[in-house]
């Protein structure tokens, strides 16, 4: 069977990788060109190094790029993590039609940021869905799932990197092999339970300080490592990534810094203590939050609001 793939990042490479491992052959890759003196993307990468037709993904909206996406005659593509909006064309294109990748248990969490909103949300488990495209944004029948655990102290980055990515990279392997044998299914979404919230930006990401502590809490790790949730100080952007809960009730009012040592601070929350471990200020890198305390001589008693 002659697949195609639709990706980016290191995701699509690794599906990428892993189907040419299994015996897949590959008709060719559309994937995001890279820009003049630019690191090329790793799936752009990886079919150019073997030789394979490319086809920049934001083209594919060019009827003369899709007319050379279709003359690959691919008997399915895969589309292992496709940002762009594609015209409806694409995916019915090969004779099998078009499969993808999306980080959520489907109906639930539709849109791009379906692993942010898990987490903030506070869902207790979470999983991914390879589904067949349609019109509509992640609408289209389901083929399979698979189900995780989203634990107290993950974040965006260890429940994809270490859960929804190998699980994803599996699921796609075994969804072409069930698309091949004839065995794939298509199960209709139950759409009057769907839900769909928006990306996951700053205006999503500031820190309420009067907020009961669990959904701040939330709220940091669902934005860690992208956008970082952040509140003011000095009248900058101080984003926090890398924080811990505790259940200890202290006086004072929300946003209050309780006490401060060389690996971070603490501060009152509605319902607990934050421990901030790791920031990132305005125009400079993350680093750990007891550094940066030291260098803008932050004291107990200083407010967040």
């Amino acid at each position: 069977m002659r697949v195609s793939i639709i990706g980016q990042a290191a995701f699509g490479e690794a599906v990428f990788r892993r189907l040419q491992d299994d015996g897949i052959e590959i008709a060719g890759v559309s994937a995001p060109k890279p820009g003049e003196g630019a690191r090329p993307d790793p799936l752009w990468a990886a079919a150019e190094a073997a030789n394979l037709p490319l086809v920049p993904t934001a083209e594919l909206k060019d009827e003369a790029r899709l007319a050379a996406w279709r003359d690959l005659n691919a008997d399915l593509c895969v589309m292992a993590f496709v940002t762009d909006i594609l015209p409806d064309e694409v995916f019915g294109l090969p004779r099998l039609g078009t499969i993808q990748y999306h980080p959520s248990l489907l109906p639930l969490h539709r849109g791009n940021a379906a692993m942010n909103w898990a987490i903030v949300n506070g869902d207790r488990e979470t999983g991914l869905t390879i589904f067949w495209p349609d019109k509509g944004i992640d609408t289209g029948p389901i083929l399979l799932q698979k189900q995780t655990e989203i634990g107290p102290e993950d974040t965006v980055a260890s429940l994809y990197f270490e859960r929804l990515f190998p699980m994803g990279v599996d699921a796609m392997v075994e969804a072409v092999e069930l698309v091949a044998k004839g065995k794939a299914r298509r199960i209709e979404q139950d759409h009057a339970k769907a839900t769909y919230e928006p990306p996951m930006r700053d205006p999503q990401a500031e820190i309420r300080w009067y907020e009961p502590a669990e959904r701040i809490h939330r709220l940091i790790r669902g934005c860690n490592p992208q956008p970082g949730a952040w509140t003011m100080f000095n009248g900058e952007k101080l984003r926090i990534f890398d924080c811990r809960l505790t259940g200890q009730q202290e006086a004072g009012m929300p946003g209050r810094v309780l006490r401060i040592d060389e690996d971070g601070f603490d501060m009152r929350l509605n319902g607990g203590v934050l421990r901030v471990l790791r920031v990132q200020p305005a125009g400079a890198k993350k680093l750990p939050a007891g550094e940066w305390a030291a260098n803008v001589g932050l004291k107990a008693g200083f407010r967040f609001r």
